[in-house]
């Protein structure tokens, strides 16, 4: 394992790894971590005690964060016509025509979410290789395929805050809550607004105790424990 950083281990010093913090403490260290010159955005990490080989056992969901992430979420909207006209007034930063389709075809993916009405899904369809693998393909089941008045809505709420989760095959979530510049209220009720989200999408499938540990960071920021029953009370 390459050694860290002096800065690093400065702030890792400041965590004890053997301890479990409540929300506030975890909150406050990882503001206290920041050593980085840029805004570092703050992560929850989740172990879940789910078997994501099973289809009954899947977790994925999304939340709107009442703070947002603060930073500008580019959006990409596969629609025409009257569709088309309803992404542009909502807000969406990209309409993609054909010419739009052959460039992600050919690798470009500069946007943060991608949206599509349904009778644009059969060309959608064909970007799967390209979108699939950085989670950028629109779902349904995601709620990221969508027609009339629940496109415009859609649009202001992912460019508000609205976060995607979905449980990896190893059985951990990675989901963001916002930027370490944020203040510590306003980190605290985005980790609340997500943690309901994920206990709510708890799989009926799932056996024993659901949410196994938690762990608070940043980018680049040393690992700080949560306290489960704390977290979730």
């Amino acid at each position: 394992m390459p050694k860290r950083g002096r800065k690093y281990q400065e702030a890792a010093a400041k965590v004890d790894s053997d301890r479990l913090y409540s929300r506030e403490e975890a909150i406050r260290l990882v503001k206290d971590t920041v050593y980085t010159s840029f805004d570092p955005t703050v992560e929850v990490h989740f172990r879940l005690g789910v078997d994501p080989r099973h289809a009954d056992q899947q977790v994925r969901d999304v939340v709107v964060l009442p703070h947002g992430l603060g930073k500008e979420v580019r959006v990409l909207v596969f629609a025409e016509g009257e569709d088309a006209r309803l992404a542009e007034e909502a807000g969406a930063d990209i309409i993609a025509d054909d010419e739009t389709i052959r460039r992600i075809q050919d690798g470009w993916v500069d946007f943060d979410v991608a949206i599509a009405v349904p009778s644009m899904m059969g060309k959608v369809g064909r970007l799967g290789r390209v979108l699939g693998p950085r989670g950028l393909m629109p779902n349904p089941r995601a709620g990221t395929v969508v027609q009339g008045e629940d496109l415009p809505a859609l649009i202001r709420e992912t460019k508000a805050g609205r976060v995607e989760f979905r449980v990896d095959r190893t059985s951990n979530l990675h989901v963001p809550i916002g930027k370490a510049s944020f203040t510590e209220e306003q980190l605290l009720d985005n980790l609340r607004f997500l943690v309901d989200a994920v206990k709510r999408a708890r799989p009926a499938a799932a056996k024993g105790t659901y949410i196994r540990k938690m762990v608070l960071t940043h980018t680049m920021g040393p690992p700080i424990k949560v306290d489960v029953s704390d977290a979730i009370a």
